[in-house]
């Protein structure tokens, strides 16, 4: 796992393509040119300049040049917050292996330790299992529920919220 590049957008628009079916239940509905590697480049161009800000890390996972997921850890507040939100998938292909929990782990490790935030939050669709389990493995805290919280798949659903603290 790696802060992605500008040169990975023909990458990460061709694991958009591979994965639009599996994706489309938990992500926004996209417009045609989201799953252009130009659409791509400009997307990723702004979430480094976020990052060399220090408000956002844009990270992807990669088998070999293939890359295999994509965890964001985004809206950065410094001050008394010290928090991120995370959001994150892996290729459809990939799912199942532990590569997801794996990479939260080390992306709780790396905004404790290189960061120093002080937490990190994130949210799953209900019936998201998979992503809870995810969450939980790597010591986030089930907060609450979100009602009609983010527009996803068309229509404004529900989400369990997530956190983890990283300093007592």
């Amino acid at each position: 796992m790696r802060v992605l590049r500008v040169s990975d957008a023909a990458a990460l628009a061709a694991a958009y393509v591979r994965n639009r079916a599996y994706l489309s239940p938990w992500e926004p509905m996209r417009p045609e040119e989201y799953y252009t590697e130009k659409w791509q480049a400009a997307d990723i161009a702004k979430r480094l300049v976020a990052h060399e800000a220090g408000e956002g890390h844009p990270l992807g996972l990669f088998d070999g040049d293939r890359l295999v997921g994509r965890f964001n850890l985004a809206g950065v507040v410094r001050g008394p917050f010290q928090s991120a939100g995370l959001g994150y998938w892996v290729d459809g292909d990939y799912a199942g292996r532990g590569l997801a929990s794996a990479a939260v782990h080390a992306i709780v490790d790396m905004a404790r330790d290189e960061l120093g935030l002080h937490r990190i939050e994130a949210g799953t669709l209900l019936h998201n299992a998979a992503s809870q389990r995810v969450l939980l493995k790597a010591g986030f805290q089930h907060i609450g529920m979100a009602p009609r919280y983010l527009l996803i798949a068309g229509k404004w659903q529900d989400h369990n919220l997530y956190q983890v603290v990283l300093h007592d």
